[in-house]
């Protein structure tokens, strides 16, 4: 495999990864859970200080395993019972008692979160103390990269900031575009992209509990019972979307099954799985075709999203379901060309689309995006593209390039408000 597929590859490798629960509260397990094995203790208090963005995504999510909300009960339950080594799976293990003990932890006044003034929008530092002890564990740039870890005060690591990488920086100094990716895509051996396939394991499970089970909103189990009482047709499009849904209602409503995250993001990985996952079932695709369908999918959404910030007032389920869905045209037998189209068709249709924070509504944003998904492939097919009108340009890589500056430079000012009015 040549020099830039392998950093492709390590592209994918570093930010396609197995994650129990919405990643923002589970980054404060994490920081937690390191702390206090840096304490060598339960820790006696805790406190929790984030950035704006991973504040925003923590005030309405469950916390895998705990049956509850927010900051609090996610570190406090990360320092008792979480596992340090485990990363975004670091509440993989919890125990009933463990989640008895958080509780009582919390009741007692001994965990405090607060926001911290900070430009990085990954951000999270915990304090967790016992008897005459400190530990100390900052997070920034990503949602496990800890950047400082101290005990006592003394510092027993920290990480420059040229090493230090942010997420969002992630294909500065890659020669990478839609047409390379494309290539990578189609072209890479077999044996090297397989690794992939794991996504659609993992997030077809998810799939699979939200419809068994009763989490959020229901988004996907209110899709299947409106196509078996006849109110929506029983067809390929209606089953992507309710089945895409039904991965984000259990992901949001905490249920204990990890999902394969996309760029921080589990529901990012979910839209950039189960659509393929699904195309590919009914074109009868091999195994080989579809780990090349989620090769493009989920590395097409990273280098749309390495335009603007990881956490922002955009939803970054619209570009994960336009990469997505130039999978599908691939899946499908459509041209390259084809594919851009489908890019630009969703771009086109859902950009509008703001993230108030990582909720049970989540489900139905990401069926939003899925559907623009399905529809934009269905017009890319037929050679139908969106292109010179509003943000859509002529061609896709200024359309991506145009999608970063609205998100980065226009953008800011709402994601200041929306975070305002959550926390008012």
């Amino acid at each position: 495999m040549n020099t830039q597929w392998n950093q492709y590859k390590a592209i994918i490798n570093s930010v396609v990864k197995p994650a129990l629960g919405c990643t923002e509260p589970i980054s404060a397990a994490y920081a937690s859970a390191v702390a206090a094995d840096l304490l060598g203790e339960k820790p006696e208090r805790l406190h929790v200080m984030v950035s704006d963005n991973l504040y925003k995504n923590s005030m309405g999510v469950f916390v895998p395993g705990t049956g509850q909300i927010g900051l609090p009960i996610a570190a406090a339950v990360g320092a008792i019972g979480g596992n340090p080594e485990a990363l975004l799976e670091v509440l993989a293990q919890i125990t009933p008692d463990d989640v008895t003990q958080a509780v009582s932890f919390i009741e007692a006044g001994n965990v405090t979160v607060s926001r911290a003034d900070v430009e990085e929008f990954i951000y999270c530092k915990v304090e967790a103390f016992a008897g005459d002890k400190k530990a100390f564990v900052e997070i920034s740039g990503g949602h496990t990269q800890i950047v400082t870890k101290s005990l006592n005060d003394e510092i027993t690591f920290q990480q420059s900031a040229e090493t230090a990488q942010s997420t969002g920086s992630i294909c500065d100094g890659v020669d990478i575009s839609v047409e390379k990716i494309y290539q990578y895509a189609t072209q890479a051996d077999f044996n090297d992209i397989k690794f992939i396939l794991e996504a659609a394991t993992l997030n077809s499970k998810l799939s699979e509990e939200g419809l068994k089970n009763s989490y959020g909103l229901e988004v996907g189990r209110t899709i299947e019972k409106s196509i078996q009482s006849k109110l929506l047709g029983d067809g390929l499009a209606n089953n992507i979307i309710m089945l895409t849904a039904a991965a984000s209602d259990a992901r949001m409503g905490g249920a204990t099954l990890p999902a394969m995250s996309n760029f921080g993001s589990g529901n990012q990985g979910i839209a950039a799985t189960i659509p393929v996952v699904e195309v590919a079932k009914h074109y009868k695709s091999s195994e080989e075709q579809l780990a090349r369908a989620l090769i493009m999918s989920h590395l097409g959404a990273i280098y749309i999203k390495s335009y603007y910030p990881p956490l922002s007032a955009f939803c970054g389920n619209t570009v994960t379901s336009a990469a997505a869905s130039m999978a599908l045209v691939y899946l499908a037998g459509g041209t390259f060309e084809q594919s851009c189209h489908a890019i630009q068709n969703v771009l086109s249709d859902c950009s509008g689309m703001v993230c108030d924070g990582a909720k049970s509504t989540c489900a139905m944003k990401v069926k939003t995006s899925t559907s623009a998904a399905v529809t934009g492939f269905i017009m890319a097919l037929n050679s139908q593209q969106a292109q010179s009108q509003g943000i859509v340009a002529q061609d896709v890589e200024k359309s991506i390039r145009n999608v970063g500056r609205m998100v980065t430079m226009g953008m800011t000012g709402t994601d200041a408000t929306i975070i305002d009015i959550m926390s008012a």
